[in-house]
């Protein structure tokens, strides 16, 4: 259904916000600022035709170099789904979700193709620049994917817990030297979408600078976002405070639910982030 900029512009900054809207817009920036994520799917299947079309929304993003760093694994077997599930924090919506897509950073095809040429060792994939490479171009896939697959009705939520436990998730998925799972994204046919609150983001003077990075005026804007969200929390039934997520999440080392061993899993895969 189609709603106006300044509602989509409402949706997601709260009831108060207010923007000029651009001369132009689209349905593809109303879809965007509708996204939210989708954790309660119905059984229905999503057909090879639609995983086709996702994947050619994926491979439609931007890639540094056309070097192509990433692949993905989709994952439809209901007992494969429930072990991956158990590996990134027990959540049920993967269990219930047709289908999770493994998002991996791949170097392992890029360093097949350098050293069947014989003259070249990849010795530069050894590198942070590499990994960094294949990190950004499975993000700017995914995304699109993700994109695509809600604007044919369809529910996603990314999976950051696939990287918990990823040797194991490696384990499981059958990856080679060289392939790191990054993230994971439900897929699926939303039940009770309409329940589905869109979250209020940042203000946009807390992330968008001019010319230079300023960061003292952010606090004002933060404690404005903390009250917004709170009410958001309060009537979602969720626990109130993004300072304390937050700060949860980074004010120690337990916040990290394993991933604090991420590069030494990286190294494990192959990656030498020399």
């Amino acid at each position: 259904m189609t709603i106006s900029p300044e509602a989509s512009y409402r949706l997601r900054y709260g009831a108060g916000a207010s923007f000029d809207v651009p001369a132009q817009w689209s349905e593809v920036l109303e879809q965007q600022l509708a996204h939210r994520s989708v954790r309660s799917y119905r059984p229905d299947a999503v057909s090879d035709q639609t995983l086709a079309a996702l994947i050619a929304a994926a491979q439609s993003a931007p890639t540094s170099g056309n070097l192509q760093l990433w692949s993905v694994v989709a994952v439809r077997d209901d007992e494969r789904r429930a072990r991956l599930a158990q590996l990134a924090g027990d959540q049920q919506f993967i269990v219930e979700a047709p289908v999770l897509l493994v998002w991996l950073a791949d170097l392992a095809r890029a360093r097949q193709v350098t050293t069947a040429l014989g003259s070249a060792t990849a010795e530069g994939a050894d590198f942070v620049e590499a990994a960094l490479l294949s990190f950004i171009d499975v993000a700017l896939a995914a995304q699109n994917a993700s994109l695509a697959a809600e604007s044919l009705g369809l529910g996603t939520v990314f999976v950051g817990a696939i990287r918990n436990r990823p040797l194991e998730v490696a384990a499981e998925l059958g990856l080679p030297p060289n392939v790191f799972p990054v993230f994971g994204l439900t897929v699926g046919h939303p039940d009770r979408l309409d329940e589905t609150a869109v979250k209020p983001r940042l203000p946009q003077q807390a992330v968008l600078h001019h010319e230079q990075y300023s960061l003292e005026p952010q606090a004002a804007h933060v404690e404005a976002y903390e009250e917004l969200l709170n009410a958001f929390y309060a009537t979602a039934g969720l626990p109130s405070s993004w300072v304390n997520r937050v700060a949860h999440r980074f004010g120690s080392i337990a916040g990290l639910k394993g991933r604090e061993h991420l590069r030494t899993a990286l190294n494990t895969q192959g990656f030498e982030l020399r």
